[in-house]
């Protein structure tokens, strides 16, 4: 039987603001909070403010199976925040508020020397916690702690949050990479990879980088897979959307489920897409779900995980001691 999957991830935790409402997000708490509920285990790299929504969102992630010892608290910076608009048919856009806690995060020697010895089989990372300096020299701290580490980039572009410089650099720390249509056709420019079409997309991709898979989400049209040369396009699921916060979190979670378990490019895609559906059907960016919602692909792939072993609530760790700028 094989062992339970371990998974870090970096990067922030905010608050997703609604006209009428706000629930806790950030791509890479979304990302974490599915893969717990999928049964990996998950430890999450972050920071919240010493405020009302920073002890709010500590006291929501102890009750979602996230490893919390590396969430931090920074009392010179507010607890991240996110306006978000909503456009035809659930799409989103955001307007990040920043500098924010997740922005003080930082990790010692001892820090990246405890998370190595922990020894996850994935490092998670995106674009927006990268975007300021320090931060970046945290990943980059990070990712050499751990060698041995699959390194899977969400790539997840905001207006204003991102430069080529970092993307490009980013794109060649990653051994996966997943993005959205419209993210695809910025990497293409960026990177001068082919456009029209999806698989030479990613076998350019490949090439250029040395990505073992990529993905490519198509809103209601699906996705597209590619992994060790094996292509796919996988037709998109009709449901009702709610709002498509945490759709792509929940898809990104999927995806690296089933690269855990070597599962084939259509495997993936497909699995995938079931929870990227599910997920944009109702609202929030983690709602509720269970695995028993989905259609799992039978054992020629591999076994199922283990069940994940709760890592119990912590108490968080001062941040770094940044003063705003």
């Amino acid at each position: 039987m094989t062992p339970v999957c371990r998974v870090a991830a970096i990067g922030e935790i905010l608050w997703d603001l609604f006209d009428n409402s706000k629930t806790l997000g950030g791509a890479p708490l979304n990302f974490a909070a599915h893969t717990a509920r999928l049964g990996s285990q998950i430890l999450l790299v972050s920071a919240v403010g010493d405020d009302e929504l920073g002890h709010r969102a500590l006291a929501a992630i102890r009750d979602s199976g996230v490893d919390m010892r590396f969430i931090q608290q920074a009392p010179s910076f507010p607890t991240g925040t996110a306006r978000v608009q909503l456009g035809p048919n659930g799409q989103t856009s955001f307007r990040i508020e920043r500098p924010a806690a997740y922005d003080a995060v930082g990790l010692s020697a001892e820090d990246c020397r405890e998370i190595a010895v922990w020894s996850p089989a994935w490092l998670y990372f995106g674009t927006l916690f990268a975007h300021d300096v320090r931060s970046r020299l945290t990943l980059k701290a990070l990712a050499s702690a751990l060698p041995g580490a699959s390194k899977f980039y969400d790539v997840n572009l905001r207006p204003g949050c991102y430069s080529p410089e970092l993307v490009l650099e980013l794109l060649a720390l990653a051994d996966v990479v997943k993005m959205n249509e419209t993210e695809m056709s910025s990497v293409a420019a960026l990177a001068g990879l082919p456009e029209n079409r999806l698989e030479e997309f990613c076998a350019a991709g490949s090439a250029r980088f040395g990505w073992d898979a990529i993905a490519v989400t198509l809103g209601e049209c699906g996705c597209s897979v590619w992994r060790r040369g094996e292509y796919v396009e996988s037709p998109g699921r009709r449901v009702q959307v709610a709002d498509t916060v945490g759709a792509g979190d929940a898809f990104a979670a999927a995806m690296l489920y089933g690269l855990c378990r070597d599962w084939s490019a259509p495997a993936i895609a497909d699995f995938a897409n079931q929870l990227g559906s599910m997920v944009a059907s109702r609202s929030g960016g983690t709602p509720e779900w269970n695995i028993d919602e989905l259609r799992v692909p039978d054992r020629p792939f591999g076994p199922p995980l283990l069940p994940r072993r709760s890592p119990g609530a912590a108490t968080p760790r001062a941040a770094p001691t940044i003063q705003p700028d």
